[in-house]
């Protein structure tokens, strides 16, 4: 088998449809005396004569006539499974999409997207996970994650594609009642106030964290807790202010109990991102995918 010419079943394959050299020639865009070596190798390789000149044309064996099944549905196989371009049908599509993101990403990206593929994917579903950076990394790879979305500078690589789909920054959030809300909040202020930290491994997080250490800026942190989805509620609640990602302020921007106030510090921009792995770069089904959020989100 290591031996094996596999271009030599195409050579097989025009003999046994057209019984004539010249008409299998052609069709292969090979010259006659090439065709010839051609069949002289397989016959060489098979050990059988395959094919005799008849009175017109060529006449297959009895091996021939045995293996030309075999051949044909090699070939056949060929052209419909690997050659065809496959496609993706979003209305029709049973497929379970990976993406990871965190929970912010969660409150930013899956309500929009169901509600999207609803209307015209409704078979298809959306599994979500949260992995470490060389977790995530690792599943692109294997295709066990399809997408994952968010601020994610660790995924680089000439493996890894990415695409940018907004720019965010930072705000803080206020409770109706606390005096700060009706107040431009300065510098002096922010740093009186009472906080609810969030001390959790998002990169967006560590921005502020960074910036604030890198400038000497410090606070009260009243609450500090490792989640951010309950930070509105506590917020809303008490007299303690927090810094979350812009990303956060939209979900909540109409929330009756809620304040957005601009904060009084430069804090950095980040990137939020789509990425893929090289290996799924062609995949129909991630190409659509990928489609939908830059329809959906990109700005």
């Amino acid at each position: 088998m290591d031996q094996f010419d596999l271009n030599l079943m195409r050579i097989f394959d025009a003999l046994w449809r057209h019984r004539h050299l010249g008409k299998a020639a052609e069709e292969l865009r090979l010259s006659q005396p090439a065709l010839s070596h051609a069949l002289k190798r397989l016959r060489e390789q098979v050990g059988d004569v395959l094919f005799v000149k008849a009175h017109v044309g060529m006449q297959p064996s009895a091996r021939a006539v045995d293996i030309a099944p075999v051949i044909q549905d090699m070939l056949a196989g060929v052209r419909e499974r690997i050659l065809v371009t496959p496609q993706f049908d979003p209305s029709s599509s049973r497929r379970t999409f990976t993406i990871a993101m965190s929970d912010i990403g969660e409150l930013t990206f899956l309500p929009r997207l169901l509600r999207h593929l609803a209307g015209v994917a409704p078979r298809v579903s959306v599994k979500t996970v949260s992995l470490s950076p060389r977790e995530l990394g690792e599943g692109l790879q294997r295709g066990e994650v399809d997408l994952a979305m968010g601020h994610l500078p660790d995924l680089s690589g000439t493996d890894m594609y990415q695409q940018r789909l907004f720019t965010h920054g930072f705000v803080c959030l206020a409770g109706r009642n606390n005096p700060l809300a009706v107040r431009t909040l300065t510098r002096e202020r922010f740093c009186r106030a009472s906080h609810a930290v969030v001390q959790s491994e998002s990169r967006t997080h560590d921005l502020v964290e960074r910036y604030m250490r890198e400038n000497g800026i410090t606070r009260n942190a009243q609450l500090c807790c490792p989640h951010f989805l309950s930070i509105p509620k506590v917020v809303a609640a008490t007299h303690l202010i927090a810094t979350v990602s812009q990303s956060i302020g939209e979900v909540y921007a109409d929330h009756a109990e809620l304040r957005l106030l601009a904060p009084p510090f430069d804090f950095p921009h980040y990137d939020v991102k789509q990425h893929w792995h090289r290996s799924q770069h062609g995949d129909p089904g991630n190409r659509w995918l990928r489609g939908i959020n830059t329809t959906l989100f990109c700005k």
